[in-house]
């Protein structure tokens, strides 16, 4: 499959000619939902839930399907029935030609006084893996991780620990848009060294690969 970078924590794999977008936030592009052929939703926050970018995709196309928890899926349902499909942990699914399996319950604390959310993890085709806001560890093996590396609920001590736990071959950077410039190499060279063994990589906005 093609993964192409995205602006913070969305991203877009391709395979057999149809796209699959994950998290088009209000940190990403605002045409993110546009041209996929289905998107998934991690949770309800405004950097990875944005309703004016989702409506943007499901209008473009009326085949475009949404799959997201159900306090993301309640706010956008009404306007496009039969298309929004609300997801827990253990729901398997297709989208885009993708099998979806669903990882995960709540979002990582962000301090005791906040009261967590649901989030959705995806692990697609049994092999990569978007985590949301939270450092779930899968049942099932994960050989691409997309990595939150700048959170204010997370700090790089547990998201090596994350790495070392998780044990995938390849991870790549999401959830960065607050990560500067001169913080970059200072986390690439912890996470490549100290992430158990897993090839760490980062991609701009834009750039793709294939995994």
């Amino acid at each position: 499959m093609k993964f192409t970078k995205r602006k913070h924590a969305c991203v877009w794999l391709e395979k057999d000619g149809r796209t699959l977008v994950i998290d088009p936030g209000g940190f990403s592009e605002e045409d993110a939902a546009v041209g996929a052929d289905a998107s998934l939703v991690t949770h309800e926050h405004p950097d990875h839930y944005d309703e004016g970018r989702l409506r943007a995709g499901l209008e473009a196309d009326p085949a475009v399907e949404l799959w997201a928890p159900r306090s993301v899926t309640d706010k956008i349902a009404a306007a496009f029935p039969g298309r929004v499909h609300a997801v827990g942990h253990g729901d398997t699914f297709t989208a885009a030609g993708f099998d979806v399996q669903v990882h995960g319950e709540l979002h990582a604390v962000i301090h005791p006084d906040i009261p967590r959310i649901p989030n959705s993890g995806y692990l697609l085709d049994a092999s990569v893996f978007h985590p949301g806001d939270a450092l779930t560890v899968p049942e099932a093996p994960v050989d691409t991780v997309m990595l939150p590396v700048m959170a204010p609920w997370n700090r790089i001590s547990e998201v090596i620990d994350y790495l070392r736990e998780l044990k995938p071959r390849r991870a790549y950077d999401v959830h960065d848009a607050l990560l500067t410039d001169t913080a970059r190499p200072l986390y690439d060279g912890l996470l490549g060294s100290l992430g158990g063994g897993a090839d760490h990589g980062r991609l701009a906005p834009g750039e793709s690969l294939e995994l």
